[in-house]
């Protein structure tokens, strides 16, 4: 395969829930990998598990990680798997540090997520240690505190503050929590919050 028939890297694959364009460009690129030349001899099994990551990557981008553990299922031996992996990712279909850091940049965004549980879910899914760590530097203390702010000030607008915040309190540190934040993070914009919205409800 030359340079220029190479599909590009998966960086824009991973797109925010909802987001059919990106998913429709990563099903563009597989379409476009050649099929293994005729001239040469072809393993049967290796074609078939080919076949089948190509198959799971037309719903979404994953990491080498999940698609070897789901051919380990299907009864591939490993050096099957490997010769596979080697494959996507020199056709560009799996890239590990690509996948981290749009996923991290997307579930930060759009589901709210905190460094904790994103380092999380990319352990989840076989991300290495040096990949993962590389792709959450995107998320810097600031904006990891503009996130929580966001998500306690729109949660906030239903809760009840007759009893002076103590409950809303705990189910706004408790949300934080769940969704990765640091107790002592999630415990000032909290409280710093609460102050706020009672002070406008009492201006009002």
């Amino acid at each position: 395969m030359t340079k220029s028939s190479r599909p590009q890297s998966i960086s824009n694959s991973i797109s925010p829930p909802g987001s059919q364009g990106t998913l429709d460009d990563l099903r563009a690129r597989i379409a476009s990998v050649p099929e293994a030349p005729t001239c040469e001899p072809v393993d049967s099994r290796d074609e078939q598990a080919w076949s089948y990551c190509l198959r799971l990557l037309t719903s979404r981008a994953r990491t080498r990680a999940e698609l070897t553990e789901r051919l380990v299922r299907r009864g591939y031996p490993d050096e099957v798997s490997g010769r596979v992996m080697d494959r996507l990712a020199a056709a560009g279909l799996i890239n590990d540090a690509d996948f981290a850091t749009q996923w991290v940049r997307s579930r930060h965004t759009y589901s709210g997520k905190g460094k904790r549980a994103l380092a999380a879910e990319l352990r989840t899914k076989g991300v290495s240690a040096e990949n993962a760590a590389a792709a959450l530097a995107q998320i810097d203390a600031d904006s990891e505190r503009s996130r929580a702010e966001e998500l306690v000030a729109k949660k906030l607008r239903t809760e009840n503050l007759d009893d002076g915040g103590v409950r809303a309190a705990r189910r706004l540190v408790a949300m934080l929590a769940r969704r990765g934040y640091g107790q002592s993070l999630a415990y000032d914009v909290v409280k710093i919050a609460l102050a706020s919205e009672a002070e406008r409800r009492n201006v009002g």
